[in-house]
């Protein structure tokens, strides 16, 4: 399901789930019981195996089992390990009953294939999510008119940077692209890296935030929703400017920021080696507890004013598979995980920088949060992420073709070919 043109008032009540992305690995072993049988635990797989989103979930599993209605065993796995096992766990003959991903049109490409549980009973009969917004409501909803989905959370991306950092070296933040240019000037005379990327080994993905945010504020989020659902060309001229814009911050970056992870170069942020990152607040649950009251962000720089302000807040969540025998306990674990007591135990479990979806669950409410809050409310328009507005089918060929552009930005026009010439590879299957 395409997260379409949601606004800033429909958006507001429907954002959620859990602050993404990985760092330790772990071996998956599924415990769940073939269809049929009903009881046993409900096995969780879960990919938020950061130290601190482990943590909360385990916490989050505890609370669950308190609660006397039903278990759940949680399989924690590293992130990019999900990613690509993720098909082969909703095709196994024996899958994994519930899992930590994506809604909009990810979950919706397994629900077409019929591999998703029908989760309208959970929707009909929870008090919580009857008050979630239409947004959420639109959001978790397949194409087929089903709600395939529970939210749990959401959070935002933006440059993130170390508050101590910007004071030492007299740098603040800039309001437009001209000023986010003089700022790259100003960290690179001073010896300082002055973007990190983390586009290396397993999460090359994150070069896409760059992509997503140059795309949105050059051409607007419509026609990069648009884009990703194969309605224009990654050839296209719109798209050339994407990276005629790019090119100009280029010299700026970490040159290792293909080499390195992401986890990586937020390491060298909080160290000081690079002045800041694109980056969602995920990268957070991997920071020090004592850093994080150093941290701090400013909005991905306007470039035209007339395009309206959109941002990336993505939504995490549950979707649970329609091969699971233990159907009656998994839509009471995630009638739970829909409680303002569940995302609560979450956020206090893990890092904090993630805002809840149940209308009645407390966020941290550190300055952070507050201000995270503020700048996705500032929005006109709501992105999610490349593959979470397209498909995790497509999101390879963006890796591929923003890892070949950061090594040759001179090769541009081929590379563009290439990609849509592997886009509609995936469009067409």
């Amino acid at each position: 399901m395409a997260n379409s043109q949601t606004s800033r008032r429909r958006f507001l009540a429907g954002l959620g789930a859990a602050g993404t992305a990985a760092l330790l690995g772990g071996c998956v072993t599924s415990t769940s019981a073939g269809k049929g049988s009903s009881k046993g635990a409900v096995t969780l797989q879960s990919n938020l195996s950061a130290p601190q989103a482990k943590a909360a979930m385990e916490d989050l599993v505890a609370a669950y089992a308190k609660r006397g209605s039903g278990r759940a065993d949680l399989n924690t796995v590293a992130a990019e390990t999900f990613r690509t096992q993720l098909p082969t766990y909703l095709t196994s003959a024996n899958p994994p009953d519930v899992y930590t991903w994506y809604p909009g049109s990810v979950a919706d490409a397994y629900a077409k294939k019929n591999l998703l549980l029908d989760l309208d009973e959970v929707w009909n009969s929870s008090p919580d999510l009857k008050r979630y917004t239409k947004a959420l409501h639109s959001l978790c909803t397949a194409s087929s008119g089903k709600k395939v989905f529970v939210p749990g959370t959401y959070y935002w991306w933006g440059m993130f940077y170390r508050k101590s950092h910007f004071a030492k070296w007299g740098v603040s933040e800039p309001t437009n692209w001209d000023g986010f240019l003089d700022l790259c000037d100003r960290l690179k005379s001073k010896g300082v890296t002055p973007i990190g990327l983390g586009a290396g080994g397993n999460t090359p993905w994150v070069a896409s935030a760059w992509f997503d945010y140059l795309d949105i504020r050059i051409n607007g989020a419509q026609y990069h929703r648009e884009l990703l659902a194969g309605k224009h060309r990654f050839d296209d001229p719109e798209v050339r400017k994407v990276f005629d814009r790019w090119r100009e911050v280029l010299p700026y970056f970490d040159p290792n920021g293909t080499a390195v992870a992401f986890q990586d170069a937020t390491t060298a942020l909080l160290n000081g080696r690079s002045g800041m990152m694109l980056i969602g607040t995920f990268f957070a649950d991997a920071a020090p507890r004592s850093a994080l009251g150093d941290i701090d962000f400013f909005r991905f720089p306007v470039i035209d004013s007339k395009v309206p302000l959109a941002e990336e807040a993505p939504v995490d969540g549950y979707f649970a598979s329609a091969r699971s025998g233990r159907r009656d306990q998994v839509l009471d674990l995630l009638k739970y995980l829909a409680t303002a007591e569940a995302q609560e135990i979450y956020i206090k479990g893990s890092s904090g920088t993630v805002l809840p979806c149940n209308p009645d669950a407390k966020d941290a409410g550190t300055a952070l949060v507050k201000k995270g809050r503020a700048h996705v409310a500032a929005a006109a328009e709501i992105t999610q992420f490349f593959n979470r507005d397209s498909s995790d089918a497509l999101q390879p060929t963006a890796d591929t073709a923003l890892t070949r552009f950061l090594a040759e930005p001179k090769s541009i026009g081929g590379i563009l070919t290439d990609w849509q010439r592997d886009a509609e590879k995936i469009w067409s299957a």
